[in-house]
């Protein structure tokens, strides 16, 4: 039995005045549980205990949580009973009184139950579920040792485990005041489970990084797992991201101070863990310079070397590497005058995800709390992170149309065709991919909405051209977007909603050749990234 929601509704109710305590748990693992939020007046300090026969909270030991309110502290405590003293004694190395606690940390003195000792203090805002649930069933197991109990060992990490589902993400940074939208949301992980390597291009300061930390920060239990890394003007080689031989000293090797060398080893130590790498503001330099050798590997599962073979290890850095397939790349993108474009090697690698903000949204942003915490979602989908592994390195999911996809793909893949623009196989694959996890992981998400967002990501991103060039090319493709051919012309010209065009199948990638084609004729040019 998991403890973890009891604990955050406990914590919840400790910042009330409500005594009840009739609707929590009152066994837990052959343990009795005893809860306290004071007596006739709210208590300034509420209390967790975990009690095995023969012991009481008067006369006895017990795993103990503790919260002080005044310094908004919880601590998972060695309790001993204060009215009497106890019998038997916890067995411990090297015991810390929570008086002794508090004077190291500055915290004053503690309201009550100073002579109980600490096992562990958390800050409330900043819970981790598997690490709460391991440390619980650690100091169980501890008890149950002590008072003669058969011990159980505490369960491994690896036994915590919940399927993965994004909806969980969505809900957690709702909470935290990240205000995305949804389907931003669902084709963000769909992206990233089915290619570990997205790119979030479109306004400054929609969120897009934002997006990024929190996702790494919800599915990781670590700090170490995650490498945000902003991207130097200056950058004209690898050397940022992944160092180089030290060639004035023999055996030695400058590691990146961005740090992202060390996450790619430590990333191919834990294949069963997911790793981020951020890059933001991706376009500061020309990405072909310094990315070129990640583009190459992730296509070709070879090695980056590193330095000569014949000295196999410089400071413990190996002579080559291999992206890890646990390695998860996301780049953020902003266009204006100071940033480069990216070529077709690059947009053929990646799904492009553009950020947009209309009205209604920045209406519902204004209306809310608009302070941000991601500290709050931090470690909270780590029980899903074998799952989502799990579910980036399954080839074998299918989808139960991709005669729909394909049939779309053989319509954009003509019209493309005529402005030098179509794809390949490596596109025309993952787009079958990515639909195959998004039904996956979203079974109520229509074929054609799938397939609307594999287009826009994967399709569009490449169209940049003249109007001579891709005016009638930019009709035929909204056409296919509609199912009346005849609205397209007052879609396009007259500047109709889309709710004037009648049935459409793939809005997200209308809407997008509408802004494309404007831009067309107001400028004689246009492409995919808008500044």
């Amino acid at each position: 039995m998991e403890y973890f929601d009891e604990l955050s509704r406990f914590l919840e109710q400790s910042q009330g005045d409500s005594l009840k305590t009739a609707h929590f748990a009152d066994q837990l693992n052959g343990l009795k549980v005893k809860l306290s939020f004071g007596k006739g007046n709210p208590a300034r300090v509420t209390w967790i205990a975990f009690l095995a026969e023969g012991q009481t909270i008067t006369n006895g030991i017990y795993p103990f949580y503790l919260y002080y309110k005044k310094q908004n502290l919880l601590v998972l405590s060695y309790g001993l009973s204060e009215t009497i003293p106890p019998n038997t004694s916890w067995k411990l190395a090297d015991p810390v009184r929570i008086t002794d606690y508090f004077k190291e940390h500055n915290l004053g003195k503690p309201a009550r139950y100073g002579a109980s000792l600490v096992f562990k203090a958390y800050e409330p805002e900043k819970l981790n579920r598997a690490e709460i649930e391991e440390d619980l069933a650690e100091i169980i197991s501890i008890y149950k040792g002590t008072v003669g109990e058969k011990r159980i060992p505490p369960r491994k990490k690896s036994s915590f485990r919940m399927e993965f589902d994004y909806k969980a993400f969505q809900r957690s940074i709702a909470e935290c005041n990240l205000h995305i939208n949804p389907n931003f949301t669902l084709r963000f992980v769909a992206s990233l489970l089915a290619k570990p390597f997205v790119i979030l291009t479109g306004l400054s300061g929609s969120g897009k990084t934002k997006l990024a930390q929190a996702f790494a920060k919800w599915i990781c239990e670590r700090e170490d797992q995650v490498s945000l890394v902003a991207v130097g003007a200056d950058w004209t080689n690898r050397e940022p991201l992944l160092g180089y031989p030290n060639a004035l000293e023999e055996g030695k090797y400058v590691r990146p101070d961005s740090g992202v060398l060390d996450l790619i080893l430590l990333a191919d130590k834990n294949p069963a863990k997911p790793y981020f790498l951020i890059l933001d503001e991706m376009n500061l330099s020309h990405v072909e310079r310094y990315f070129a050798d990640f583009l190459s590997a992730m296509e070709s599962g070879g090695d980056i070397k590193l330095h000569p073979e014949f000295n196999n290890k410089h400071d413990n850095v190996p002579s080559k590497i291999r992206l890890p397939k646990n390695l998860f790349i996301i780049g953020t993108v902003n266009i204006d005058e100071t940033t480069y474009m990216f070529s077709p090697k690059v947009l053929d690698r990646a799904n492009v995800i553009e950020f947009r903000v209309i009205q209604e949204e920045m209406e519902h942003f204004l209306n809310l709390d608009c302070t941000l915490n991601l500290d709050l979602v931090n470690g909270s989908g780590s029980l899903m992170a074998a799952s989502f592994v799990e579910l980036a390195l399954n080839k074998q999911i299918a989808t139960n149309d991709k005669a729909l996809v394909s049939d779309a793909l053989l319509g954009f893949f003509g019209q493309l065709q005529k402005v030098g623009a179509e794809f390949g196989y490596r596109s025309a694959a993952e787009i079958v991919r990515f639909a195959a996890i998004a039904h996956k992981i979203e079974p109520e998400w229509k074929a054609s909405g799938i397939i609307d967002a594999a287009i826009v990501q994967k399709l569009l991103p490449k169209v940049h051209g003249s109007r001579r060039r891709l005016e009638p090319v930019l009709k035929t493709l909204a056409t296919l977007c509609v199912a009346d051919a005849n609205k397209i012309e007052d879609y396009l010209n007259a500047g109709k909603g889309l709710a004037e065009t009648g049935e459409v199948h793939y809005p997200i990638t209308l809407e997008k050749l509408g802004r494309m084609y404007k831009g067309l004729i107001d400028n004689g040019f246009t492409s995919f990234a808008e500044a």
